[in-house]
């Protein structure tokens, strides 16, 4: 089974609710763990989906060219690492719309993904999807069926299926314990949970015939990156761990089959909303 190996391009700050005007401030080291990150998927031969924020990528454009170049594959994750829910419509596609237009001439490939920062298309954003398929956006990965302070959408479908005509959603992968679904795509879970239990948890996904959504950050691979003072949830989920991310993401990639997410939708059996 091919599952879906992505990776939320974003600096270590941007996903801290830092207002933007204050991002300049702060240490930029997105190549450091993009880096390790590039080298770790080369070693695999693993071809991954990069969700790229467009802000990262209009200073870090080398490396956007550099990623494309080493075979993977560039999905937008917006530009300004908004919640989309705190946004309108207007806003949000003129957000996404800017994003796409930056990244298409450092990729030379056409955007057709895109991810959520936060993962915050939820019930009351699902208006976003609408939106998506207007800026020419063909999948998304932004539904994440769990219930978070920040994110979740409680009682989404967990597999891969098209959302709206002509847009398919691949969202992020959970362990349905007692009809609870608990999350193990990536990020602080993966950090967090004991790497058996991930596993089990993947292999599920693949044992009933579905593809798993793996999620990571650059900085999770750079655990040098600076310590700010934080509320003890954020300062949990995101410093915790991070020394041992290099490690389970080498026994992951060893575990299981990866690709990028358009590599995993052209193997996918799903009933479209429509026929043509």
């Amino acid at each position: 089974m091919l599952n879906a190996f992505t990776i939320d391009l974003e600096d270590w700050y941007q996903g801290l609710e830092i207002d933007r005007c204050h991002w300049e401030k702060y240490e930029h080291r997105i190549e450091i763990g993009t880096h390790r990150l590039l080298d770790l998927l080369d070693d695999a031969e693993v071809q991954a989906t990069f969700f790229v924020l467009g802000y990262a990528a209009e200073r870090s454009a080398r490396l956007i060219r550099e990623i494309a170049s080493r075979g993977h594959e560039i999905a937008t994750h917006g530009y300004s690492h908004q919640f989309v829910y705190n946004q309108t419509p207007q806003s949000f596609r003129e957000d996404v719309k800017r994003s796409i237009d930056l990244l298409e001439p450092l990729s030379e490939m056409p955007i057709i993904g895109h991810r959520a920062p936060y993962f915050s298309i939820t019930p009351k954003s699902a208006w976003a999807l609408e939106v998506l398929r207007e800026c020419g956006i063909e999948y998304d990965s932004s539904v994440f069926p769990v219930t978070n302070y920040r994110y979740g959408f409680p009682g989404a479908r967990r597999d891969i299926h098209e959302i709206r005509p002509g847009l398919v959603e691949l969202p992020l992968s959970t362990y349905r314990i007692c009809r609870i679904n608990i999350p193990i795509a990536g990020g602080a879970y993966f950090r967090l949970f004991p790497y058996t239990f991930i596993r089990c948890g993947l292999q599920r996904i693949n044992e009933s015939g579905q593809a798993a959504m793996f999620y990571i950050h650059p900085w999770e691979l750079d655990p040098g990156h600076p310590r700010l003072n934080l509320a003890g949830r954020i300062k949990l989920t995101h410093y915790c761990n991070l020394r041992k991310t290099a490690p389970k993401l080498r026994k992951l990639l060893q575990d299981f089959h990866f690709g990028t997410v358009s590599q995993v939708l052209s193997r996918a059996n799903f009933e479209p909303l429509t026929k043509s």
